[in-house]
């Protein structure tokens, strides 16, 4: 797999949910993920199969880049059952996620940093109710993620579309 394969894995992820995107191993990750957290991290993408839907190269870099980032304190809410019914999730409800994900990005004005931002909080504020309640932890620390890349991308960004957009979507879900 490439490694842009696996930023793609990665950030998509973040944008629908975050929670398998924050299994990504990071190199100060003291043991492996669980099998369930590993199948998270290299299936996810197959689950949620957009078409439209896309996420600015700007916004994937930031994103990995903050999951990379997470402390053994946080890498710990990485278990097997969170994982595994995250997976299970993602299995019986990945074709209706990238369904809305694909609806609300056509319908989004451009530029793709705004149509990427407000279709993915919108997907997730949508479904993120659903999540099994096994999930939760992952699920706070990818608010985590998100908040904190929503605020770098909302800092960095030179067009100021894409300044409101980040902005607008930093809190999260």
């Amino acid at each position: 797999m490439t490694l842009s394969r696996t930023v793609q894995r990665a950030a998509l992820t973040a944008a629908l949910l975050s929670v398998s995107a924050l299994a990504a191993p990071s190199t100060a990750q003291a043991a492996p993920l669980p099998p369930a957290c590993q199948e998270a991290l290299l299936e996810t993408l197959d689950k949620f199969p957009v078409v439209d839907f896309t996420v600015p190269d700007k916004a994937k870099n930031t994103m990995l880049g903050e999951v990379l980032g997470l402390s053994e304190a946080d890498q710990a809410v990485f278990t097997e059952a969170a994982c595994a019914a995250w997976n299970t999730w993602a299995t019986q409800n990945g074709q209706a996620v990238a369904a809305d994900l694909d609806t609300r990005y056509r319908n989004a004005a451009g530029p793709v940093c705004n149509k990427f931002a407000r279709s993915s909080l919108a997907t997730i504020k949508k479904y993120a109710p659903n999540v099994p309640a096994e999930t939760r932890e992952l699920e706070k620390l990818a608010k985590k993620v998100w908040t904190n890349s929503m605020e770098k991308l909302a800092a960095e960004a030179t067009n100021a579309d894409c300044r409101t957009a980040y902005n607008a979507v930093k809190t999260g879900w």
